[in-house]
């Protein structure tokens, strides 16, 4: 078994869970007190680090609240909504401990699960994913989770990127891979197969949303799935060039069509609508690649501005309790 990355200074043994928080006030005191038990029955040293990420609402008071009630717990104030993988960014490099877990805010995930995940995990794992046993949510919402998951599979792999999940647990020394990436553009999935090969995952049982609805409409699914494509991946530039490559084969044979249709029946092919049909076809293509190299030129552009993924405006806690 690989041994995973180690930190210059080994953390101490315990569990880091961290939670991305927006617009969650009426949910953060219930997922707390589910959570408490849970962290005490497993044995560990443990903190709950919540990462609010530019809420809206009441959030950071709560946060601020609960921190003052429990030692265990640290919170975060992020300076606007950077996103959520940008959040879990922040919380994962402020872990203390050995291991750390992420999970969403909505309850969706129950506390009680987590020895389940801590138990797939013992047995040897770098990463473990717990995917529901049932997704829950609507059909567009499930379809745009699998264009996600079919946009990792280049970076993880199929199987892998099959159970990708936002409940994870993993060594907290993985950090140390990607300790350097200072991008805007986060995926936390792939920044972990920066450090390990080793994902393992167990279904664990899912429930419906404490409140509200969820964030990630198909639209902005869409464009994180075309940021991780465009900031993790050269697939759309292969993609492009084998558009163009293919198009050159197409127009090579549209020529010889032409030229033998000429010698053969002394007719050429009709003008306008075929001639204006091949300028369409061939436009698209190269409007296409081109859009593909631009995709990356802002995102190179973005990195030349040195943009932060995040910044902490406050934090609030006991980091060395």
């Amino acid at each position: 078994m690989s041994e995973p990355p180690t930190s210059a200074t080994p953390l101490p043994a315990g569990l880091s869970v961290v939670v991305p928080v927006y617009n969650s006030a009426g949910i953060l005191p219930r997922l707390v007190a589910r959570l408490g038990p849970v962290l005490a029955a497993t044995g560990l040293r443990h903190e709950v680090i919540l990462v609010n990420d530019g809420s809206r609402d009441r959030s950071w008071e709560v946060i601020e609240q609960l921190a003052t009630a429990h030692p265990w717990l640290r919170g975060l104030c992020l300076m606007r909504n950077y996103g959520q993988h940008n959040a879990l960014l922040a919380g994962v490099r402020a872990a203390r401990f050995a291991t750390t877990t992420t999970m969403d805010d909505d309850l969706q995930h129950p506390p009680e699960e987590l020895p389940k995940l801590l138990a797939k995990f013992a047995e040897g794992w770098d990463v473990v994913y717990g995917p529901p046993e049932h997704e829950q949510h609507s059909l567009l919402r499930n379809a745009s989770s699998v264009v996600t998951k079919l946009a990792l599979q280049g970076a993880m792999g199929a199987e892998t990127a099959r159970m990708v999940s936002a409940v994870r647990v993993f060594h907290t020394g993985l950090r140390e891979s990607f300790a350097a990436y200072h991008s805007p553009f986060v995926n936390l999935d792939v920044l972990l197969t920066w450090g390990t090969t080793r994902f393992g995952a167990v279904r664990l049982r899912r429930e419906s949303r404490a409140q509200g609805q969820s964030n990630y409409t198909f639209g902005k699914l869409l464009g994180h799935t075309l940021n991780m494509l465009t900031g993790f991946s050269v697939l759309p530039l292969q993609l492009a060039s084998i558009i163009g490559f293919a198009f050159t084969l197409f127009g090579g044979g549209v020529l010889v069509y032409v030229l033998g249709r000429y010698f053969v029946t002394g007719n050429s092919v009709a003008g306008f609508p075929f001639l204006a049909s091949i300028i369409a076809i061939f436009s698209g293509a190269q409007l296409f690649a081109l859009g593909m190299i631009g995709e990356y030129l802002a995102r190179i552009h973005f990195r030349t501005m040195h943009k932060p993924a995040y910044t902490v405006q406050r934090a609030v806690g006991h980091p060395n309790a």
